[in-house]
């Protein structure tokens, strides 16, 4: 995979791998070098419409996995060897990358390589923090509705990180302040009802 290539291209190499099945160590490989990128994009994505529990909490301790490795700086991501040998249908990856695959297309072409000093060594593992934050966020998001406003900005900081567009990593974070921001509302209102019982 060139390292020029787009999140769509990507996304159009994973769905056309051969074999009934892809294990994650597949997916790995076909990511490569832009693999921390697109799994941010990948781990934003289903949270992006209303998903019961435990999907967001799924998403979200992966998602705190992927950080802390991009904060110590680790070339490639590593994963469990349980996790890597875990499957999934390639019809299930077709069905998403084609979903996936308009609005990613609408944003590419908007899309291009701005505000590239977003794009160091040092910048990525702050951006390694930061992604460790609005992971945490999506943890204790309001259940169905509320993970919403953290998977759109996890999605466009992974999206703008793949095609190297700070501009697109601002608005993700824009709108993970906002998700932050609900997140903590909900929690605070829980603690504040507990507060009230005891």
């Amino acid at each position: 995979m060139s390292s020029n290539a787009r999140t769509s291209q990507i996304l159009l190499a994973l769905a056309s791998q051969p074999g009934e099945r892809l294990t994650v160590r597949d997916i790995m490989a076909v990511l490569q070098d832009r693999a921390f990128a697109v799994l941010v994009v990948l781990l934003g994505l289903p949270n992006c419409l209303p998903m019961p529990p435990p999907i967001p909490l799924i998403c979200g301790l992966l998602l705190t996995l992927v950080a802390i490795q991009i904060m110590f700086g680790r070339p490639t991501p590593w994963l469990p060897g349980q996790l890597l040998n875990r499957s999934i249908a390639r019809t299930d990856i077709e069905r998403a990358v084609a979903r996936a695959m308009p609005a990613f297309r609408r944003l590419e072409r908007l899309s291009r390589p701005r505000l590239t000093f977003l794009d160091t060594p040092i910048t990525m593992r702050l951006m390694g923090l930061v992604i460790l934050v609005m992971a945490l966020g999506l943890l204790f998001a309001p259940p169905f509705v509320g993970q919403i406003p953290m998977g759109l900005a996890v999605c466009l900081v992974g999206l703008g990180l793949v095609e190297r567009d700070g501009v697109v990593v601002i608005g993700g974070l824009v709108i993970g302040a906002i998700g932050l921001t609900i997140s903590l509302g909900f929690v605070y209102a829980i603690l504040s009802g507990l507060e009230s019982i005891f």
